[in-house]
């Protein structure tokens, strides 16, 4: 039934682009271990042999990069629900490691010579430990010898209890939203139907996110330093539906005006006042530390971004973190004036009704730049492990349960920004 007789890789390429997105991830394989390119190691069960006959990660990497930029990925089940070979080796409690020698490692490497990705997110790893599915032999051969050695980048599913630990980039859990700062780069990987992260026939126009909620999650997980990565799952003949991708080009929209608050930009010194949300850059990193988690706060250097996501209904935005004075400047994104800013009570508020309302961006979210506040030195990282939030070793405390552990070939840590967004199927 899978045909994919109206896919469209350059129109794909096209809503992708224009969404706003940075990377892609394709599902090279999922849990039913159908591979969507020609893979010798599944034979007859992939997308040249059945269905639509045409090699699906080859003609959509094409595209992508036709289009520009845009880095590719490719998402990589390492278990399959229905081989012999895994079931076997799972009833001999991992002992044997039939099917990963003859199937999920020879892949591995097969997608990596083939379509050298620049991200591969590991996935159906929790059936057995990392030394069963080889890991770090994968990954010591992906750093040091394949073609994608100084460019790729990985997430933490390598192996049942990896999660949170191991990786370029974690993971931790689908749709992981922590509220506060986690110093090591993670993911929030979440789906555009709230229902599903394939494509559902019975699906409303109710169970699809608002744009309004796709920006709050992504300034939510900005601001806490991770990168959002948003799930559309295409129909059996190839298409993506129009809600979606109408999801999609409006958030590509947003991000044109307010991208200069997302791409690029780090962590402030605080995350968040209530429903406002902050990102910051820096005029120039002379004397920082490229690896810098967050930016600190300087006068004349930092550069703060306000996500405001409710209006509020008085017109007076107040925001206790930010410490204000007369040389300071505020302005809405997409508007052209400035905004009177002034302290109020150890903060800031902003008189948000001197807008011209013809001119007010028609947004569900505004972002509001802001220059030249008071120098203040604060690491959120430690207010965090102060909390209860993190552990001493800066993993959050609620969620799974973490060690310190570090992995020599997982080189890649500070590269993956391209640039907090990214578009997954």
């Amino acid at each position: 039934m899978f045909t994919a007789e109206f896919f469209d890789p350059d129109r794909f390429a096209d809503i992708i682009k224009h969404s706003g997105a940075k990377y892609f991830v394709l599902t090279s394989k999922h849990h039913e271990g159908y591979t969507m390119y020609p893979s010798n190691y599944s034979w007859n069960w992939n997308s040249v042999d059945v269905g639509p006959h045409r090699d699906l990660v080859g003609d959509l990497k094409t595209a992508i990069i036709k289009a520009g930029g845009v880095h590719f990925g490719l998402y990589f089940s390492q278990f399959e629900w229905f081989n012999r070979l895994f079931q076997n080796d799972a009833k001999a409690n991992f002992t044997t490691q039939s099917y990963v020698t003859d199937v999920s490692y020879p892949q591995m490497l097969e997608i990596v010579n083939s379509y050298q990705p620049e991200v591969i997110w590991s996935d159906g790893d929790w059936g057995g430990p990392d030394d069963y599915w080889k890991s770090k032999d994968f990954l010591a051969w992906l750093y040091n010898e394949s073609p994608v050695k100084d460019s790729v980048v990985v997430n933490d599913r390598w192996g049942s209890g990896d999660l949170g630990k191991h990786g370029g980039f974690y993971t931790f859990a689908d749709h992981f939203d922590p509220g506060h700062i986690v110093p090591h780069k993670w993911e929030n990987c979440m789906t555009l139907d709230q229902g599903s992260w394939g494509f559902r026939r019975t699906m409303t126009a109710a169970d699809v996110h608002p744009v309004s909620h796709l920006i709050s999650q992504l300034a939510r997980t900005i601001s806490c330093g991770g990168n959002l990565l948003l799930n559309v799952g295409p129909t059996h003949d190839g298409r993506i539906v129009p809600i979606f991708e109408q999801r999609l080009r409006t958030l590509g929209r947003w991000l044109q005006t307010n991208g200069e608050a997302v791409y690029g930009t780090k962590p402030w010194i605080y995350q968040n006042d209530t429903n406002v949300w902050y990102t910051s850059t820096v005029r120039s990193s002379r004397g920082l530390n490229p690896a810098r988690v967050f930016n600190p706060q300087d006068a004349q250097n930092t550069v703060v971004f306000a996500f405001v996501l409710d209006w509020p209904h008085d017109g007076v935005l107040v925001l206790p973190s930010i410490k204000a004075n007369d040389k300071t400047r505020a302005q809405m994104l997409g508007h052209n004036h400035f905004l009177p800013i002034k302290p109020y009570q150890g903060g800031a508020k902003i008189a948000l009704g001197a807008i011209d309302w013809h001119t007010l961006p028609s947004f569900d979210a505004w972002v509001i730049r802001l220059e030249f506040l008071n120098s203040e030195h604060r690491d959120p990282v430690e207010a965090a492990k102060n909390e209860g939030l993190l552990t001493s070793s800066g993993h959050p405390t609620h969620s799974l349960k973490h060690h310190a552990r570090k992995v020599k070939h997982n080189k890649r840590v500070d590269k993956f920004n391209w640039d907090d967004l990214g578009f997954f199927f």
